[in-house]
């Protein structure tokens, strides 16, 4: 971009408002998602719509996009799969009874996080719901995924013989004010992290340093222990919601 700030490329296909946008890992097409109720995927090197994902039946919400698959959730309550080169709705996930606000995928689990006040996970391939978590009080705005291997020693992971079997854990973010961190296999709160005196609104993991950094619409961004749950500090400086972080 040069001195007078012009855009280098635009892409205006959409018939409404932009709510996300997701690059593939290669970089080479970026994936959004509009109030128009279609996802485009546009290829990043001249800036032309390749793809046109029609079926949701109200505004999309987030989106999230792989090499050979699209992800979209919307208001209409489902989440949607897409083939990248076809634009074939590859599956229908449907579970929630409200918006679903986010997505995560993380190996082969698909979750989800609603205004219906759960979050949810499920086989990629197989559409199928494998666990629910209810708990929040108030909507689940936003998702982290990680491993105990990731965080945790060798003894320590012998301390949770109930979850030997898978050691996969996902934290959410609620309009409660709490951060869960859940057992996907079982679908125990594992750990609820209380500090924030407004809507969790992002999260961001640091798993080699066992933190977990949450943002908020009390204007703070808080780290937290992620094996202990222990508040570790709290950045202030913000005079409006933390809507987004990164690492």
């Amino acid at each position: 971009m040069g001195n007078s700030g012009s855009a280098v490329k635009v892409c205006a296909d959409h018939q409404g408002g932009i709510n996300w946008l997701s690059l593939s890992p290669d970089g080479q097409r970026l994936l959004t998602g509009s109030e128009d109720g279609t996802a485009r995927l546009w290829s990043t090197a001249d800036s032309q719509c390749r793809g046109h994902f029609q079926g949701h039946e109200s505004y999309i919400t987030f989106c999230h996009l792989e090499n050979e698959a699209a992800f979209t959730c919307s208001a209409d309550h489902t989440i949607r799969k897409w083939d990248v080169v076809t634009g074939q709705c590859l599956a229908i996930y449907r579970g929630h009874t409200s918006i679903v606000n986010r997505i995560l995928v993380a190996k082969d689990y698909l979750f989800s996080g609603s205004y219906d006040r759960t979050a949810r996970c499920w086989s990629v391939d197989k559409e199928k719901q494998i666990q629910e978590f209810r708990g929040h009080r108030n909507c689940v705005l936003t998702l982290a995924h990680y491993s105990s291997r990731d965080v945790l020693e060798e003894e320590e992971e012998e301390e949770e013989e109930e979850e030997k079997v898978s050691r996969d854990l996902l934290v959410t973010g609620s309009t409660d004010c709490t951060v869960k961190v859940w057992w996907v296999s079982s679908g125990r709160c594992y750990q609820t992290l209380l500090g924030h005196t407004g809507a969790v609104l992002c999260l961001i993991l640091d798993a080699p340093n066992r933190e977990l950094f949450s943002g908020s619409t009390d204007y703070t961004i808080r780290t937290w222990n992620i094996v202990t749950g222990e508040q570790l500090k709290v950045f202030k400086e913000h005079q409006g919601s933390v809507i987004c972080l990164e690492v």
